[in-house]
């Protein structure tokens, strides 16, 4: 094992100790702490956790390389996500945290008293939660694989089992705190090298104000070599595609059951609006500095590595090679490997590039440190959706009601142990790339919830049959086009990756159009739906809205 293998390994040995003790000394004892944090956790801890949580292997390691590879066609994953989260701190998590439920399977069935739209939505959520888990289980095989030179599906044993101790440990509670920790990691990570690539490349150590020349350059190579210009709008997609993506992945955020839950955690509507706005501010580090990682990555590319002799190339080009993650062959026998023979994959870019600038060890280390971070953050927030939806909403609210804390503790852990060793088996071998697996989880996400989630909290005439029905619809819709699309079945070219844009429309038809055909909910149901609207201090009763400390009518 070389010199910088070590220091890489070491630096992430570290995070992991660092990981499983914060799960240890936040062990949850009870079921409040384990599926919410007890509800205390501070807007401000809570909006870096949910960064944590958030931003994944997809965006720590596939986002800057989806956008070096395709351009201006990989900005629906920046623009999407970042949407997707004004839409849930303004429209729905201030009123799903006054519902004060523990999970979105659990509002959903209370919403509209009906068991069957909570074991709709708990499968559902399972289903959601174990793809997007599949993701960052490559992710960490991603990390693995390049530090030992071995094939991917090896790193992933490893992530399995660290994930699993201290999600099992810790709960909501341990994870909560384990996120913050992972969240000052991965954004340390991912800014460094940028520092260096734009004070190397530029001369101005700010790289969100000097990447657009570099952007410029390659511009300039880009003509010179006859390709299609890297910010040229809709070259590697068509139009219709970059919208339903866009669509795709903003209605998805919104109604991620692992990213909702998060604002379960805190104690108020105001706190968790606080959330939010904390959430994007961490968030949006990262996402600005995505285009520059992805320019800086690709300029590089093309300036220090095509164009050299095949038999000159520098070491990291073996390394990553054995991977599978990069190829290189001289197609031409010319000797000197063109752009054109380069192969290069997006869930590589982050990971190699400060190895190819040769920023040095430490940069290499923390870079590895800080992606097994982004992995492991949302993995964990993950196991904890899946445990809940099994062991509160299935087997507490369904089939055991009078189960004690204990039991259900128990249960929760054996799911969380359960769905990391499922979903490690399957990331093995993924079904494709990170980025591409973790769109079909927000497709999934925005084709179930996000109309159920929208139109329960703001339409009182919404009902459980429509919700029923809306549910049921949309899931089928976006797993059956997703697989019709990987088959080269497409709705106006729509890939697989922008489901959401058929199923959403098609769930609000259906929810709207139940709900009017079958009776209105009861009174009290629609009184609460109205009751969310107004801040935590007032009420709605009575079709009156009072003031809760003196009950003086307003």
């Amino acid at each position: 094992m070389d010199t910088q293998t070590l220091i890489s390994v070491g630096m992430i040995l570290l995070t992991f100790i660092l990981y499983v003790g914060i799960a240890i000394y936040t062990r949850s004892k009870e079921t409040s702490e384990f599926y919410v944090a007890s509800r205390g956790i501070p807007p401000l801890w809570n909006g870096m956790a949910i960064g944590g949580d958030w931003m994944s292997a997809a965006s720590f390691i596939g986002m800057a390389g989806t956008v070096m590879v395709m351009g201006y066609d990989g900005l629906p994953y920046i623009m999407g996500w970042t949407g997707g989260f004004l839409l849930l701190t303004f429209l729905l998590a201030p009123q799903l945290r006054k519902y004060g439920r523990f999970t979105v399977p659990e509002f959903i069935g209370d919403r509209f008293e009906s068991n069957a739209a909570r074991l709709i939505g708990a499968i559902a959520t399972v289903i959601i939660s174990f793809t997007y888990l599949i993701g960052q289980l490559s992710g960490s095989g991603v990390v693995i694989g390049r530090l030992f030179s071995i094939p991917t599906w090896s790193g992933v044993l490893l992530g399995v089992v660290v994930i699993a101790i201290y999600a099992t440990l810790g709960g909501m509670k341990g994870v909560t705190w384990t996120q913050v920790a992972q969240y000052i990691i991965l954004i340390t990570a991912y800014i460094i090298p940028i520092l260096f690539m734009s004070l190397q490349l530029t001369g101005n150590p700010l790289p969100w104000l000097s990447y657009g020349n570099v952007i410029n350059e390659i511009g300039v190579i880009d003509r010179e070599l006859g390709l299609t210009e890297y910010f040229a709008p809709f070259a590697e997609s068509d139009r219709s595609q970059f919208l339903a993506l866009l669509f795709t992945l903003m209605v998805g955020t919104s109604a991620l059951p692992h990213v909702i839950v998060r604002f379960y955690t805190v104690s108020t509507m105001k706190a968790a609006r606080w959330s939010g706005f904390w959430a994007i501010l961490f968030i949006g580090i990262l996402y600005l500095s995505a285009p520059a990682y992805a320019a800086f990555s690709r300029f590089i590319l093309m300036t220090q590595v095509a164009g050299q002799p095949i038999d000159q190339l520098p070491g990291w080009v073996d390394r990553w090679v054995d991977t599978g993650l990069l190829a290189v062959a001289d197609e031409d026998g010319d000797g000197i490997l063109d752009w054109e023979e380069i192969a290069v994959s997006e869930d590589m870019v982050v990971m190699a590039t400060p190895e190819i600038a040769d920023l040095g060890m430490f940069v290499i280390g923390l870079v590895a440190a800080g992606a097994m971070a982004a992995a492991l953050s949302t993995a964990g927030g993950l196991l904890i959706t899946i445990s809940s939806s099994f062991a509160h909403d299935i087997y507490y609210r369904l089939i055991r009601p009078d189960a004690s804390d204990q039991t259900r503790l128990k249960a929760g852990r054996l799911a969380i142990l359960l769905a990391t060793i499922a979903a490690g088996l399957l990331a093995l071998d993924p079904p494709g790339v990170i980025t591409q697996i973790v769109a079909w989880a927000f497709g999934i996400a925005g084709g179930t919830f996000f109309p159920v989630l929208f139109l329960g909290v703001w339409w009182k005439r919404m009902n459980k049959q429509g919700a029923i029905a809306g549910m049921s619809v949309g899931l089928a819709t976006t797993l059956t086009y997703i697989f019709l699309a990987m088959g080269g079945t497409t709705i106006l070219g729509i890939q697989d990756t922008g489901a959401g844009l058929i199923s959403v429309p098609v769930n609000f038809l259906v929810c709207i159009i139940v709900s009017l055909l079958t009776p209105a909910p009861a009174q009290h149901l629609q009184d609460d739906v109205i009751d969310l609207r107004y801040p935590e201090q007032m009420t709605y009763k009575d079709g009156e809205v009072w003031i809760k400390e003196d009950e003086e009518q307003a």
